[in-house]
């Protein structure tokens, strides 16, 4: 499924979710963020500048490496 279209998600250990792609990220009233076309959205819930990730998790020591199930 190599697509460049292809917006991708990347689950970092213990860190946060980086997303590469166009995308249009929305808040709950369909407002949208501006961001880059590549962008990390807070996983550890500590971050000041929500949805987006500041890097708190590494001060917090938030702790998550989950892993796609292998066939």
């Amino acid at each position: 499924m190599a697509n460049e279209n292809l917006v991708k998600i990347k689950v970092n250990d213990n860190g946060s979710l980086r997303i590469t792609g166009a995308v249009e990220l929305l808040d709950a009233e369909g407002n949208l963020f501006e961001h880059e076309e590549s962008f990390s959205l807070c996983r550890c819930g500590g971050s000041k500048n929500k949805p987006f990730c500041d890097g708190t998790h590494k001060s917090i020591g938030f702790e998550s490496t989950p892993r796609a199930k292998k066939e």
